[in-house]
């Protein structure tokens, strides 16, 4: 990136939050690498955690942890890592784009979809103010969440430091209710059979999978 757009974002709080972003983005990848070296066995099940996190969301992220053994200290700091990171380093780059401050090309396409499924919230949101938003952020569903609510809270003009914190802090509570739910559920399901657990983790998956093409399919017909 040019040194004059680095200077152009750290002039703004919607920089500062995306470079605390990338210092953040850049410890958790070397966090892994170390992992990998020094516990391979270990740093393997923590970058595949973190990939089915990112790839079909939260809930299958966090199954994936509780379906290799892996605890509460671990499953539930990695989910909050990754959204944090999702959410500073991918919702200054939406309000900077927004404002043609800095056009960042090769993301215009996916800011688009998040603005497009931010616009069809808003106006519900927007009527039930701050409340509202943490709620939204608190259900996983298929383009909900942390980086699609934070754009909500800036469409319906929250300042960053107000939007970033109420988004972060519903995002850590839906996280660890959800973590401790599914530790329960797999718990349970593992008295049946030593196998339930990842019958458990491949149904989620599925119907990850099947958010994220449904998603898609409607998006395309439109």
């Amino acid at each position: 990136m040019p040194k004059r757009i680095w200077r152009q974002l750290a002039a703004t709080i919607e920089g500062r939050i995306f470079m605390a972003g990338i210092a953040l983005a850049l410890a958790y990848i070397f966090w892994l690498a170390a992992s990998s070296i020094f516990i391979p066995e270990k740093g393997q099940l923590f970058i595949a955690m973190t990939a089915t996190h990112m790839l079909f969301g939260r809930v299958a992220g966090l199954s994936f942890g509780y379906t290799v053994g892996l605890g509460n200290g671990v499953v539930i700091p990695i989910s909050m890592v990754i959204e944090t990171i999702i959410v500073l380093l991918f919702y200054p780059l939406f309000v900077v784009s927004w404002h043609q401050l800095i056009v960042f090309e090769r993301l215009q396409r996916f800011l688009g979809q998040v603005s497009e499924a931010a616009d069809r919230h808003v106006v519900t949101i927007k009527r039930y103010g701050l409340i509202g938003l943490f709620i939204f952020v608190w259900f996983p569903l298929w383009m909900t969440g942390p980086l699609v609510g934070s754009i909500i809270g800036f469409l319906i003009g929250l300042s960053s430091v107000t939007n970033v914190l109420v988004v972060l802090v519903a995002t850590y509570l839906a996280i660890t209710g959800w973590a401790l739910f599914l530790r329960e559920l797999h718990g349970k399901v593992a008295m049946y059979s030593p196998y339930a657990p990842m019958v458990l983790f491949l149904i989620i998956l599925i119907i990850g999978a099947a958010g994220y093409f449904m998603h898609k399919r409607g998006r395309d017909a439109h």
